[in-house]
């Protein structure tokens, strides 16, 4: 008796690309196990235009025919930063990029999210990978939708220290209001801090992977990541990138490839040193109610085969 796949399970795309960003995508878009129902762009490594436009070129470089809805510009509360100091002044910086021959559509990410959530009761998994405005205005705005989401995974955080200041990881930092919403919503969610994604680094045998496979994706792979690398050389001294945000599509897909457990985490949102900070009572010391389910090991040899097979599948 043959037993019939799964149902292509439903998820949403939310993220601010970003190199990281564009090979979760890309990732995701390869991957029959999804349906993907839309890709939606936040404010983040740079502002919202160059986000949006970045994931238009990544879209029409899959040749995955998707909408995609523009979101927020800007935190709830806080004063925006981005990360051009790492992504470069496209966000996207190191590959020729061209003009994107389609533009967003018509409307607001948070209203897409929220009308495929309620169409789609218990089946929508929400994939973020930059900061989590767009999720927690939809969760403001439609608080009717929370128990209807599926799951978030989201790329953020850290158990330990961060990126951006000592204590902060930078898409926690860029909107901790917003994040803050989202993980006192009651929603499952699964989180992909820094003290997991600094696990997978890109070296440079592992991006010769990408261009071995000798297609304009697998070329547009490496040359991304061989910009991404340079950041991370001169900060870290490591030989490659820590390829953070497509881990959280490869959860979905190879589970077995993780370590994760449940823990209660909470955002400092105070205007100290500590803002920002993903706070994990990793040892239980407060006794509180396991709210996140905090991913702390990866298989990077499986993650990184896994993302050369995928992508591998673009001609």
């Amino acid at each position: 008796m043959t037993v019939p796949a799964p149902a292509p399970r439903p998820v949403i795309l939310d993220g601010d690309p970003g190199h990281d960003d564009a090979i979760s995508f890309l990732l995701a878009l390869a991957s029959p196990e999804f349906r993907v129902l839309g890709l939606t762009t936040v404010f983040g490594n740079v502002g919202l235009e160059r986000t949006t436009r970045n994931a238009l070129i990544v879209r029409e470089l899959s040749g995955v025919d998707v909408p995609l809805y523009a979101g927020a510009d800007c935190p709830l509360v806080a004063r925006r930063i981005s990360a051009e100091a790492v992504h470069g002044k496209s966000g996207m910086d190191g590959p020729e990029l061209p003009t994107p021959t389609r533009g967003a559509e018509a409307g607001h990410a948070a209203r897409f999210i929220t009308q495929q959530v309620r169409a789609r009761p218990g089946e929508v998994t929400l994939v973020a990978t930059g900061p989590l405005t767009n999720l927690a205005l939809a969760f403001r705005f439609a608080p009717d939708i929370v128990p209807l989401v599926r799951a978030v995974v989201w790329m953020g955080g850290s158990t330990d220290t961060g990126n951006w200041t000592p204590a902060a990881e930078f898409n926690a930092l860029a909107d901790p209001h917003a994040a803050h919403i989202v993980f006192t919503s009651g929603v499952p969610l699964t989180m992909f801090g820094l003290n997991v994604t600094h696990q997978a680094i890109a070296h440079p045998a592992r991006v010769q992977a990408f261009r071995d496979l000798g297609t304009r994706v697998g070329e547009f792979a490496a040359v991304l990541l061989e910009f991404f690398a340079e950041h991370h050389r001169e900060r870290y001294g490591w030989d490659g990138g820590a390829l953070h945000d497509p881990v959280t599509v490869a959860w979905l897909l190879r589970p077995e490839l993780f370590v994760s457990r449940p823990m209660h985490v909470i955002l400092d949102l105070t205007n100290g040193p500590c803002a920002g900070r993903t706070v994990a009572d990793v040892w239980n010391v407060t006794g509180q109610p396991k709210n996140v389910e905090v991913v702390t090991g990866v298989d990077a040899d499986g993650f990184f085969a896994l993302l050369v097979e995928r992508l591998g599948r673009y001609s």
